[in-house]
């Protein structure tokens, strides 16, 4: 269990709730106000409240049968809002809680110990595969079905990945060294920003043949501070 996972489990629970009973209170006085013609409506319309929450539901007390102004039989539903005890319990037991699993047995048994450590070593590994998830990569649009060709796919992106991160982690040491950051996606100077974001500051730049002059456009001072710091094969392209 993790202290700090365990507080912020239990801050999002709480704040959950607290959304939750103003989200009830509102569907509590919409069904008491609304006229049903049938018992049957009036609890379906319930059910289908109820499965908007999670940790209260809505109960009915009565359904009282009376007449509308223009003399209709109709069905008025009084109900109450109660807590999940159990669902609330449960999440409450949970917080700050997480399974960490190995198809390591017998001989090769791994103590839990051993586990964290090995998970927390690999952290670094899916915080660089998140770039996977973002639409600009386009990831969904890759199909490939025999086995040797997922392979192949995993083995370049993970080749790309080395070579991203090994990129990444020069250009912080370089900043490092000469103790002057660069602005980041928020206009604030990091000596850790992103080689993604190294990326997207170098977009704009165009290689132009203007009345038979050759010359590279855009390449501002933080644009040339940059190319200073990354190795001569990349600065060619650009000085």
């Amino acid at each position: 269990m993790s202290e700090k996972r365990q507080k912020s489990d239990l801050e999002k629970l709480e704040k959950q709730l607290s959304q939750e009973e103003k989200k009830s209170q509102k569907f509590l006085k919409e069904i008491q106000s609304e006229e049903f013609e049938h018992p049957q409506a009036a609890r379906y319309k319930l059910k289908a409240i109820n499965k908007k929450l999670r940790l209260l539901e809505i109960k009915e007390v009565e359904l009282i049968e009376t007449y509308s102004k223009k003399k209709e039989k109709i069905y008025k539903m009084i109900s109450l809002i109660i807590k999940k005890d159990e669902e609330i319990s449960r999440k409450t037991k949970e917080a700050g809680k997480f399974i960490l699993a190995t198809n390591l047995v017998e001989e090769n048994k791994l103590e839990a110990s051993e586990i964290l450590i090995t998970y927390k070593n690999q952290q670094s590994t899916e915080r660089g595969f998140r770039f996977l998830k973002d639409p600009l990569f386009f990831t969904d649009s890759f199909f490939v079905e025999k086995p040797e060709r997922i392979e192949t796919m995993l083995f370049l992106m993970s080749l790309c990945l080395l070579i991203y991160n090994l990129g990444q982690r020069e250009l912080r040491n370089c900043l490092k060294r000469v103790k002057k950051g660069i602005n980041n996606q928020v206009g604030k100077v990091t000596l850790r920003p992103t080689l993604r974001w190294i990326f997207q500051c170098f977009q704009g730049i165009h290689y132009v043949i203007l009345n038979g002059v050759k010359q590279i456009v855009n390449l501002t001072e933080e644009r040339r501070f940059i190319l200073s710091l990354l190795p001569a094969s990349c600065q060619r392209y650009y000085l």
